[in-house]
């Protein structure tokens, strides 16, 4: 196990690497870290991978935005400092998100990708129920409410529109809660903003073999993206997660892990 940070342009990013073999790169949610993959990185490492787990800008034990940057440039010099010439990608929401942009950048480097409960950058969301909890969330950060704005991200992202907070695992919840509140005690004086490639309209060149996973009681928004990458993207295949919301990969563990392994070794086997 090696433990440390890679410097970036304007910051660092903290990074946590196990096993031998084909690189696995784990891409966490937005407003969550690293540790959101606890369940994966054992099954992972043990099939064969040599997993690496990071924190992005922003999120963690990474930097904080001093400036403006982009995820996936980011992303191309942790791989560098880690010298990693071509991996595997496994993105969860913003992970997924930053996952795409980044193969579009820079496809000879991605061998394969996972993107889970996907969000695609230059998406707009326009499910009601969501906008109504980003419009809270928004206005609990004006009224400097870090537990009602820690709050409103996770019945929108954890419970999601489907479900109230009682009916999800309280201690995916929980978990979820610290890592979000974790981003804002050690982050919230970040100036930079994120740039992004807007990959909406440019999913047909990817390339790359990739799986498209969503939970069933996930927003309608991240199923139209979902669908969206599933047709244009040019060797795509997918799978809904039964049970389960945005964040399957903490809610479903099991059903995630077997689900990405046995793409990826299918997905190796035909190339």
């Amino acid at each position: 196990m090696t433990i440390g940070r890679v410097p970036v342009r304007d910051g660092e990013l903290f990074f946590d690497e196990r096993g031998a073999g084909h690189p696995l790169v784990l891409l966490h949610s937005g407003s969550l870290d690293h540790r959101m993959w606890d369940e994966q990185v054992g099954p992972f490492v043990r099939a064969g991978y040599r997993v690496i787990r990071y924190d992005a800008r922003g999120h963690g034990r990474s930097s904080t935005p001093k400036a403006d940057f982009a995820a996936y440039e980011d992303l191309r010099e942790l791989l560098a400092g880690l010298d990693v010439n071509r991996a595997s990608l496994v993105g969860l929401s913003y992970g997924a998100r930053t996952a795409i942009d980044f193969a579009l950048a820079h496809p000879n480097v991605v061998e394969m990708m996972v993107l889970a409960s996907p969000g695609v950058s230059g998406m707009q969301f326009t499910d009601p129920a969501i906008l109504a909890l980003m419009q809270q969330q928004a206005e609990a950060a004006q009224a400097r409410d870090v537990d009602g704005y820690v709050e409103y991200f996770l019945r929108a992202w954890v419970d999601g529109p489907q479900r109230t907070p009682g009916e999800v695992d309280q201690q995916v919840r929980e978990r979820c809660r610290q890592m979000a509140r974790d981003v804002i005690d050690g982050h919230a004086s970040g100036t930079g903003a994120l740039r992004e490639l807007g990959a909406l309209e440019r999913l047909g060149e990817l390339t790359t073999p990739l799986l498209v996973l969503v939970g069933d009681l996930d927003s309608a928004d991240i199923h139209a993206a979902a669908g969206r990458i599933e047709a244009e993207a040019q060797f795509a295949a997918s799978a809904v997660v039964p049970g389960t919301g945005h964040t399957l990969a903490m809610e479903q563990p099991a059903a995630f892990n077997a689900a990405v392994l046995t793409f990826l070794e299918r997905a190796r086997l035909a190339r």
